[in-house]
């Protein structure tokens, strides 16, 4: 029989790499098939808990509705899934859902004191909610360590992420709302023993969170005692993070957000003419996704040079008065904040954080910052949690803080004029990879605390 002649017979090695290929591309589509079912069961299963239909929005702020276990082995406690009653910055009652952190301890005393924490971008699909993971409670690894300390945690969703309604992203009265709300929630889990005392700690969106509700703290929730507050790599300066950023790989995750929340609260915004056809045709979905897969595909549209934004959005003035409404608030002097970041941070980019410490100092408050070099967004507040807790501790105890208002700033503040600096434009434009490796959890390496260093 005569020997086959065929092209691939005659090229064995590109046909046996071309199988391998097509064989690595199915498994590949067959996980990403399998995954979405499993997540899709996953949701189906905790829909019941999450639906708020048919619940009257009268009633205390903070009255829990439902709760149930966690249902993960947590060290040195228990974790309880609840759902509560919020408001929006415009007065109308909602829902959110929130995970909450019991210690099996009294190491604290009685009642115990609470640390809220306010969590970053995470994506705006109801899966994405922190409570509705696979590993709820993952995203929070120090958690263990203040249940050891005797600290209730509470880790709200934020309204409308995972529940019923469009999650105020970036609007900081929504997200301070929610996180005072949680710490109220409390008063109806008699488990908990939890007292009036607390501190926040929000990282990236969460950050600036955690400046609104220790804004609104007193105004809003006079029962509440605030101790202190931690801002790490917080979205505080939102027009200059904007500038530097709306021409980057950033702007496909963080943009379609930004797009989805803003005019929702701000009819006046127009989001037709500061967007590519892409971006308008994709940001509702790309919204809807969870960060690693908006990441993902931010990574692709970047590779492509399909930009998001049209124009600068800060650029276009109703745009700009938004940006500039959602710009932290400085702390007064009898608030304790430390803020922390990172130079290597692509995310919220550290020339931004610095102009938060100047414009925060200049005013008065009494603001301790923390310095690292060589770690990304991501790791940031993991890598800096040991500190954080102690520093917590002290105010928990009612130590005296050491202000740093005094320390030179390690890289120059940002401002607000539409033409950025010429290093952080660079490192925005040259984030096409790195951005969203650290958006995946996966940027930098981690580093000695600034802190340590100087032992």
């Amino acid at each position: 029989m005569p020997a086959p002649s065929g092209f691939f017979s005659r090229h064995r090695h590109l046909r046996n790499f071309l199988i391998g290929i097509l064989v690595v591309v199915l498994g590949m589509v067959g996980l990403f098939v399998y995954s979405k079912v499993k997540t899709s069961g996953r949701q189906d299963a905790f829909q019941p808990f999450y639906d708020t239909a048919g619940l009257s929005t009268t009633g205390p702020l903070g009255q829990v509705v439902r709760s149930q276990p966690l249902g993960v082995p947590m060290a040195h406690g228990t974790g309880l899934r609840i759902l509560y009653r919020t408001q929006r910055a415009d007065g109308s009652m909602t829902f959110s859902s929130a995970m909450v952190f019991i210690p099996d301890n009294n190491a604290a005393g009685s009642p115990r004191p609470v640390v809220a924490w306010a969590h970053g971008t995470v994506g705006m699909g109801d899966q994405c909610a922190p409570s509705r993971t696979a590993s709820p409670g993952a995203g929070i690894p120090w958690v263990a360590s203040m249940l050891a300390r005797g600290w209730v945690v509470m880790a709200t969703d934020y309204a409308g992420l995972g529940t019923a309604g469009t999650e105020g992203y970036l609007v900081g009265a929504d997200e301070a709302n929610d996180v005072l709300n949680s710490v109220r929630a409390l008063k109806y889990i008699p488990l908990a023993d939890a007292g009036n005392s607390f501190v926040v700690w929000g990282h990236s969106q969460g950050g600036n969170s955690a400046l609104f509700t220790a804004a609104r703290a007193s105004a809003y929730a006079p029962e509440l005692h605030l101790v202190a507050t931690v801002a790490s790599a917080p979205a505080a300066e939102l027009v200059p993070l904007l500038n530097e950023t709306y021409d980057s790989s950033l702007a496909w995750v963080i943009g379609p957000e930004v797009l989805a929340s803003w005019p929702a609260v701000y009819p006046q915004l127009a989001v037709g003419p500061i967007t590519t056809g892409a971006g308008f045709d994709n940001y509702k979905r790309v919204a809807g996704q969870c960060i690693t897969s908006a990441a993902v595909e931010a990574l692709i549209r970047t590779a492509i040079k399909e930009r998001f934004f049209k124009v600068n959005p800060v650029s276009v003035p109703q745009w700009r008065a938004v940006a500039q409404e959602q710009t932290a608030p400085v702390l007064s002097p009898s608030q304790p904040l430390m803020v922390a970041e990172s130079l290597n941070d692509e995310v919220v980019l550290p020339n931004t954080t610095a102009l938060y410490i100047q414009r925060a100092c200049a005013a008065g408050s009494n603001l301790t910052s923390l310095w690292l070099a060589d770690v990304g967004h991501v790791q940031l507040a993991p890598t800096i949690a040991p500190s954080v807790i102690n520093w917590l501790g002290d105010r928990f105890a009612g130590r005296p803080t050491t202000p740093t208002c005094y320390q030179p700033l390690p890289i120059a503040p940002a401002t607000e004029t539409a033409a950025a600096t010429a290093t952080a434009t660079a490192m925005a434009n040259s984030s096409i990879t790195t951005t969203n490796i650290a958006l995946l959890g996966s940027l930098g390496q981690r580093t000695p605390l600034a802190a340590e260093k100087k032992k």
